[in-house]
């Protein structure tokens, strides 16, 4: 249905939650990937492991997003290993929970630099790879539009985020690449863990939520893959906001 088969991708923090998730449908679909981590090797090999399971190659890379030489690095072992790169998930981030009154510069800094500037310079090494058009999609948050207590740095970070995928799109589409973020509600992944208040966080996005139930990183992956394929083909610098209702509560 999708015809995925022999596409090479990479997921950036894709050793747990959502990145993971997207990695493992990918493979489903006949995708190899490239799990990308900064920390959890073990975490990055157990992927691996699911994803050869599913029939898919998989390449394992130590690299932080942040820093642009270990991201060129990476990709010139993508280049190596396949010559080409169908699709890019720029998923990887990370921030402090601080109050707005809190914050350092280097908080600041921090979220900024792993949460959007990763996806210019991830953008920039990946399209040279993307021979025959491919997708690039960045996850980001109800963050972005809305306010989270102590989510300030994190949450400007996802606007900013949004608004490069925008100007990226803009860019890209004369090459036939398309760009688009995914909006996720409130997912229970270990990120979500760090926040002191995060049973209050999903009691409540549970009671707010039409459907009755919570986003889950397979939800999440599930629209990743939609837009990988050729159905997706005519959606372009958007957001889509995979949250079961959630965000249209007033």
């Amino acid at each position: 249905m999708f015809n995925l088969a022999g596409k090479v991708a990479i997921i950036t923090g894709s050793s747990r939650g959502i990145g993971k998730a997207i990695a493992l449908r990918f493979a489903e679909n006949g995708v190899h990937i490239v799990v990308n981590y900064v920390r959890h090797r073990q975490d990055a090999e157990e992927t691996a492991r699911l994803v050869q399971e599913r029939g898919a190659e998989c390449l394992v890379i130590k690299a932080n997003v942040a820093n642009d030489e270990d991201v060129v690095a990476m990709f010139q072992q993508i280049k190596e290993r396949y010559g080409r790169l169908d699709f890019l998930v720029s998923n990887a981030a990370s921030g402090v929970l601080k109050p707005a009154m809190e914050l350092s510069s280097r908080h600041w800094n921090w979220a900024m630099d792993i949460n959007a500037r990763a996806l210019l310079t991830l953008a920039q090494q990946a399209v040279p790879l993307m021979l025959d058009g491919g997708r690039i999609m960045a996850v980001s948050s109800l963050g972005s539009v809305r306010a989270v207590e102590n989510y300030t740095a994190v949450g400007a970070s996802k606007a900013a985020l949004e608004s490069l995928v925008r100007h990226l799109a803009v860019e890209l589409g004369e090459k036939k690449i398309t760009v688009n973020t995914i909006s996720a509600g409130a997912v229970d992944t270990e990120a979500l863990k760090k926040f002191p208040n995060r049973k209050q966080i999903l009691d409540t996005a549970l009671a707010r939520t039409p459907m009755g139930v919570l986003t889950t990183p397979d939800d999440v992956a599930d629209v990743a893959l939609f837009l990988a394929s050729d159905l997706a083909k005519m959606i372009h610098g958007q957001t889509v906001v995979v949250d079961g209702g959630y965000s249209i509560r007033a």
